[in-house]
């Protein structure tokens, strides 16, 4: 799972985030990477954070970090059709680097050597090999 912004103009940098996305998760995802984020994009004091209304956005932990940190967030109807405009991010990024991604595991599949899986077989319990 990746996380990253954007503003006006430019991206932040991306993150790789490990384990399952949970709203502790996210709040420390932010504590990480959120004030970095807006450095590196230049909005000094003059920025909103905007979020959709996923159950982690809406959090109650969420919304005590957001204020104890003075994060101004744009608020977001409920329902809305209209997505968050990082979705649109990630549908013209995500699917270049998915598909990249995919070729880049298939060719280092493709290079382990038939006699280390040999070698694995081999090394497992008998009660794993049949007689």
């Amino acid at each position: 799972m990746l996380w990253g912004c954007f503003a006006a103009g430019e991206t932040s940098a991306l993150y790789n985030i490990d384990g399952i996305m949970r709203k502790e998760k996210y709040v420390d995802i932010l504590k990480q990477h959120l004030k970095t984020s807006v450095r590196k994009l230049k909005r000094g004091r003059r920025w909103v954070f905007q979020m959709d209304n996923d159950r982690k956005h809406t959090s109650k932990v969420l919304a005590k970090w957001l204020k104890y940190n003075k994060v101004k967030v744009l608020e977001w109807p409920s329902q809305s059709p209209d997505p968050n405009p990082i979705e649109h991010l990630w549908a013209e990024g995500g699917l270049h680097y998915l598909t990249r991604l995919h070729q880049l595991c298939q060719e280092e599949w493709a290079k382990i050597h038939p006699t280390y899986c040999g070698k694995l077989v081999e090394g497992s319990p008998k009660h794993l090999t049949p007689s």
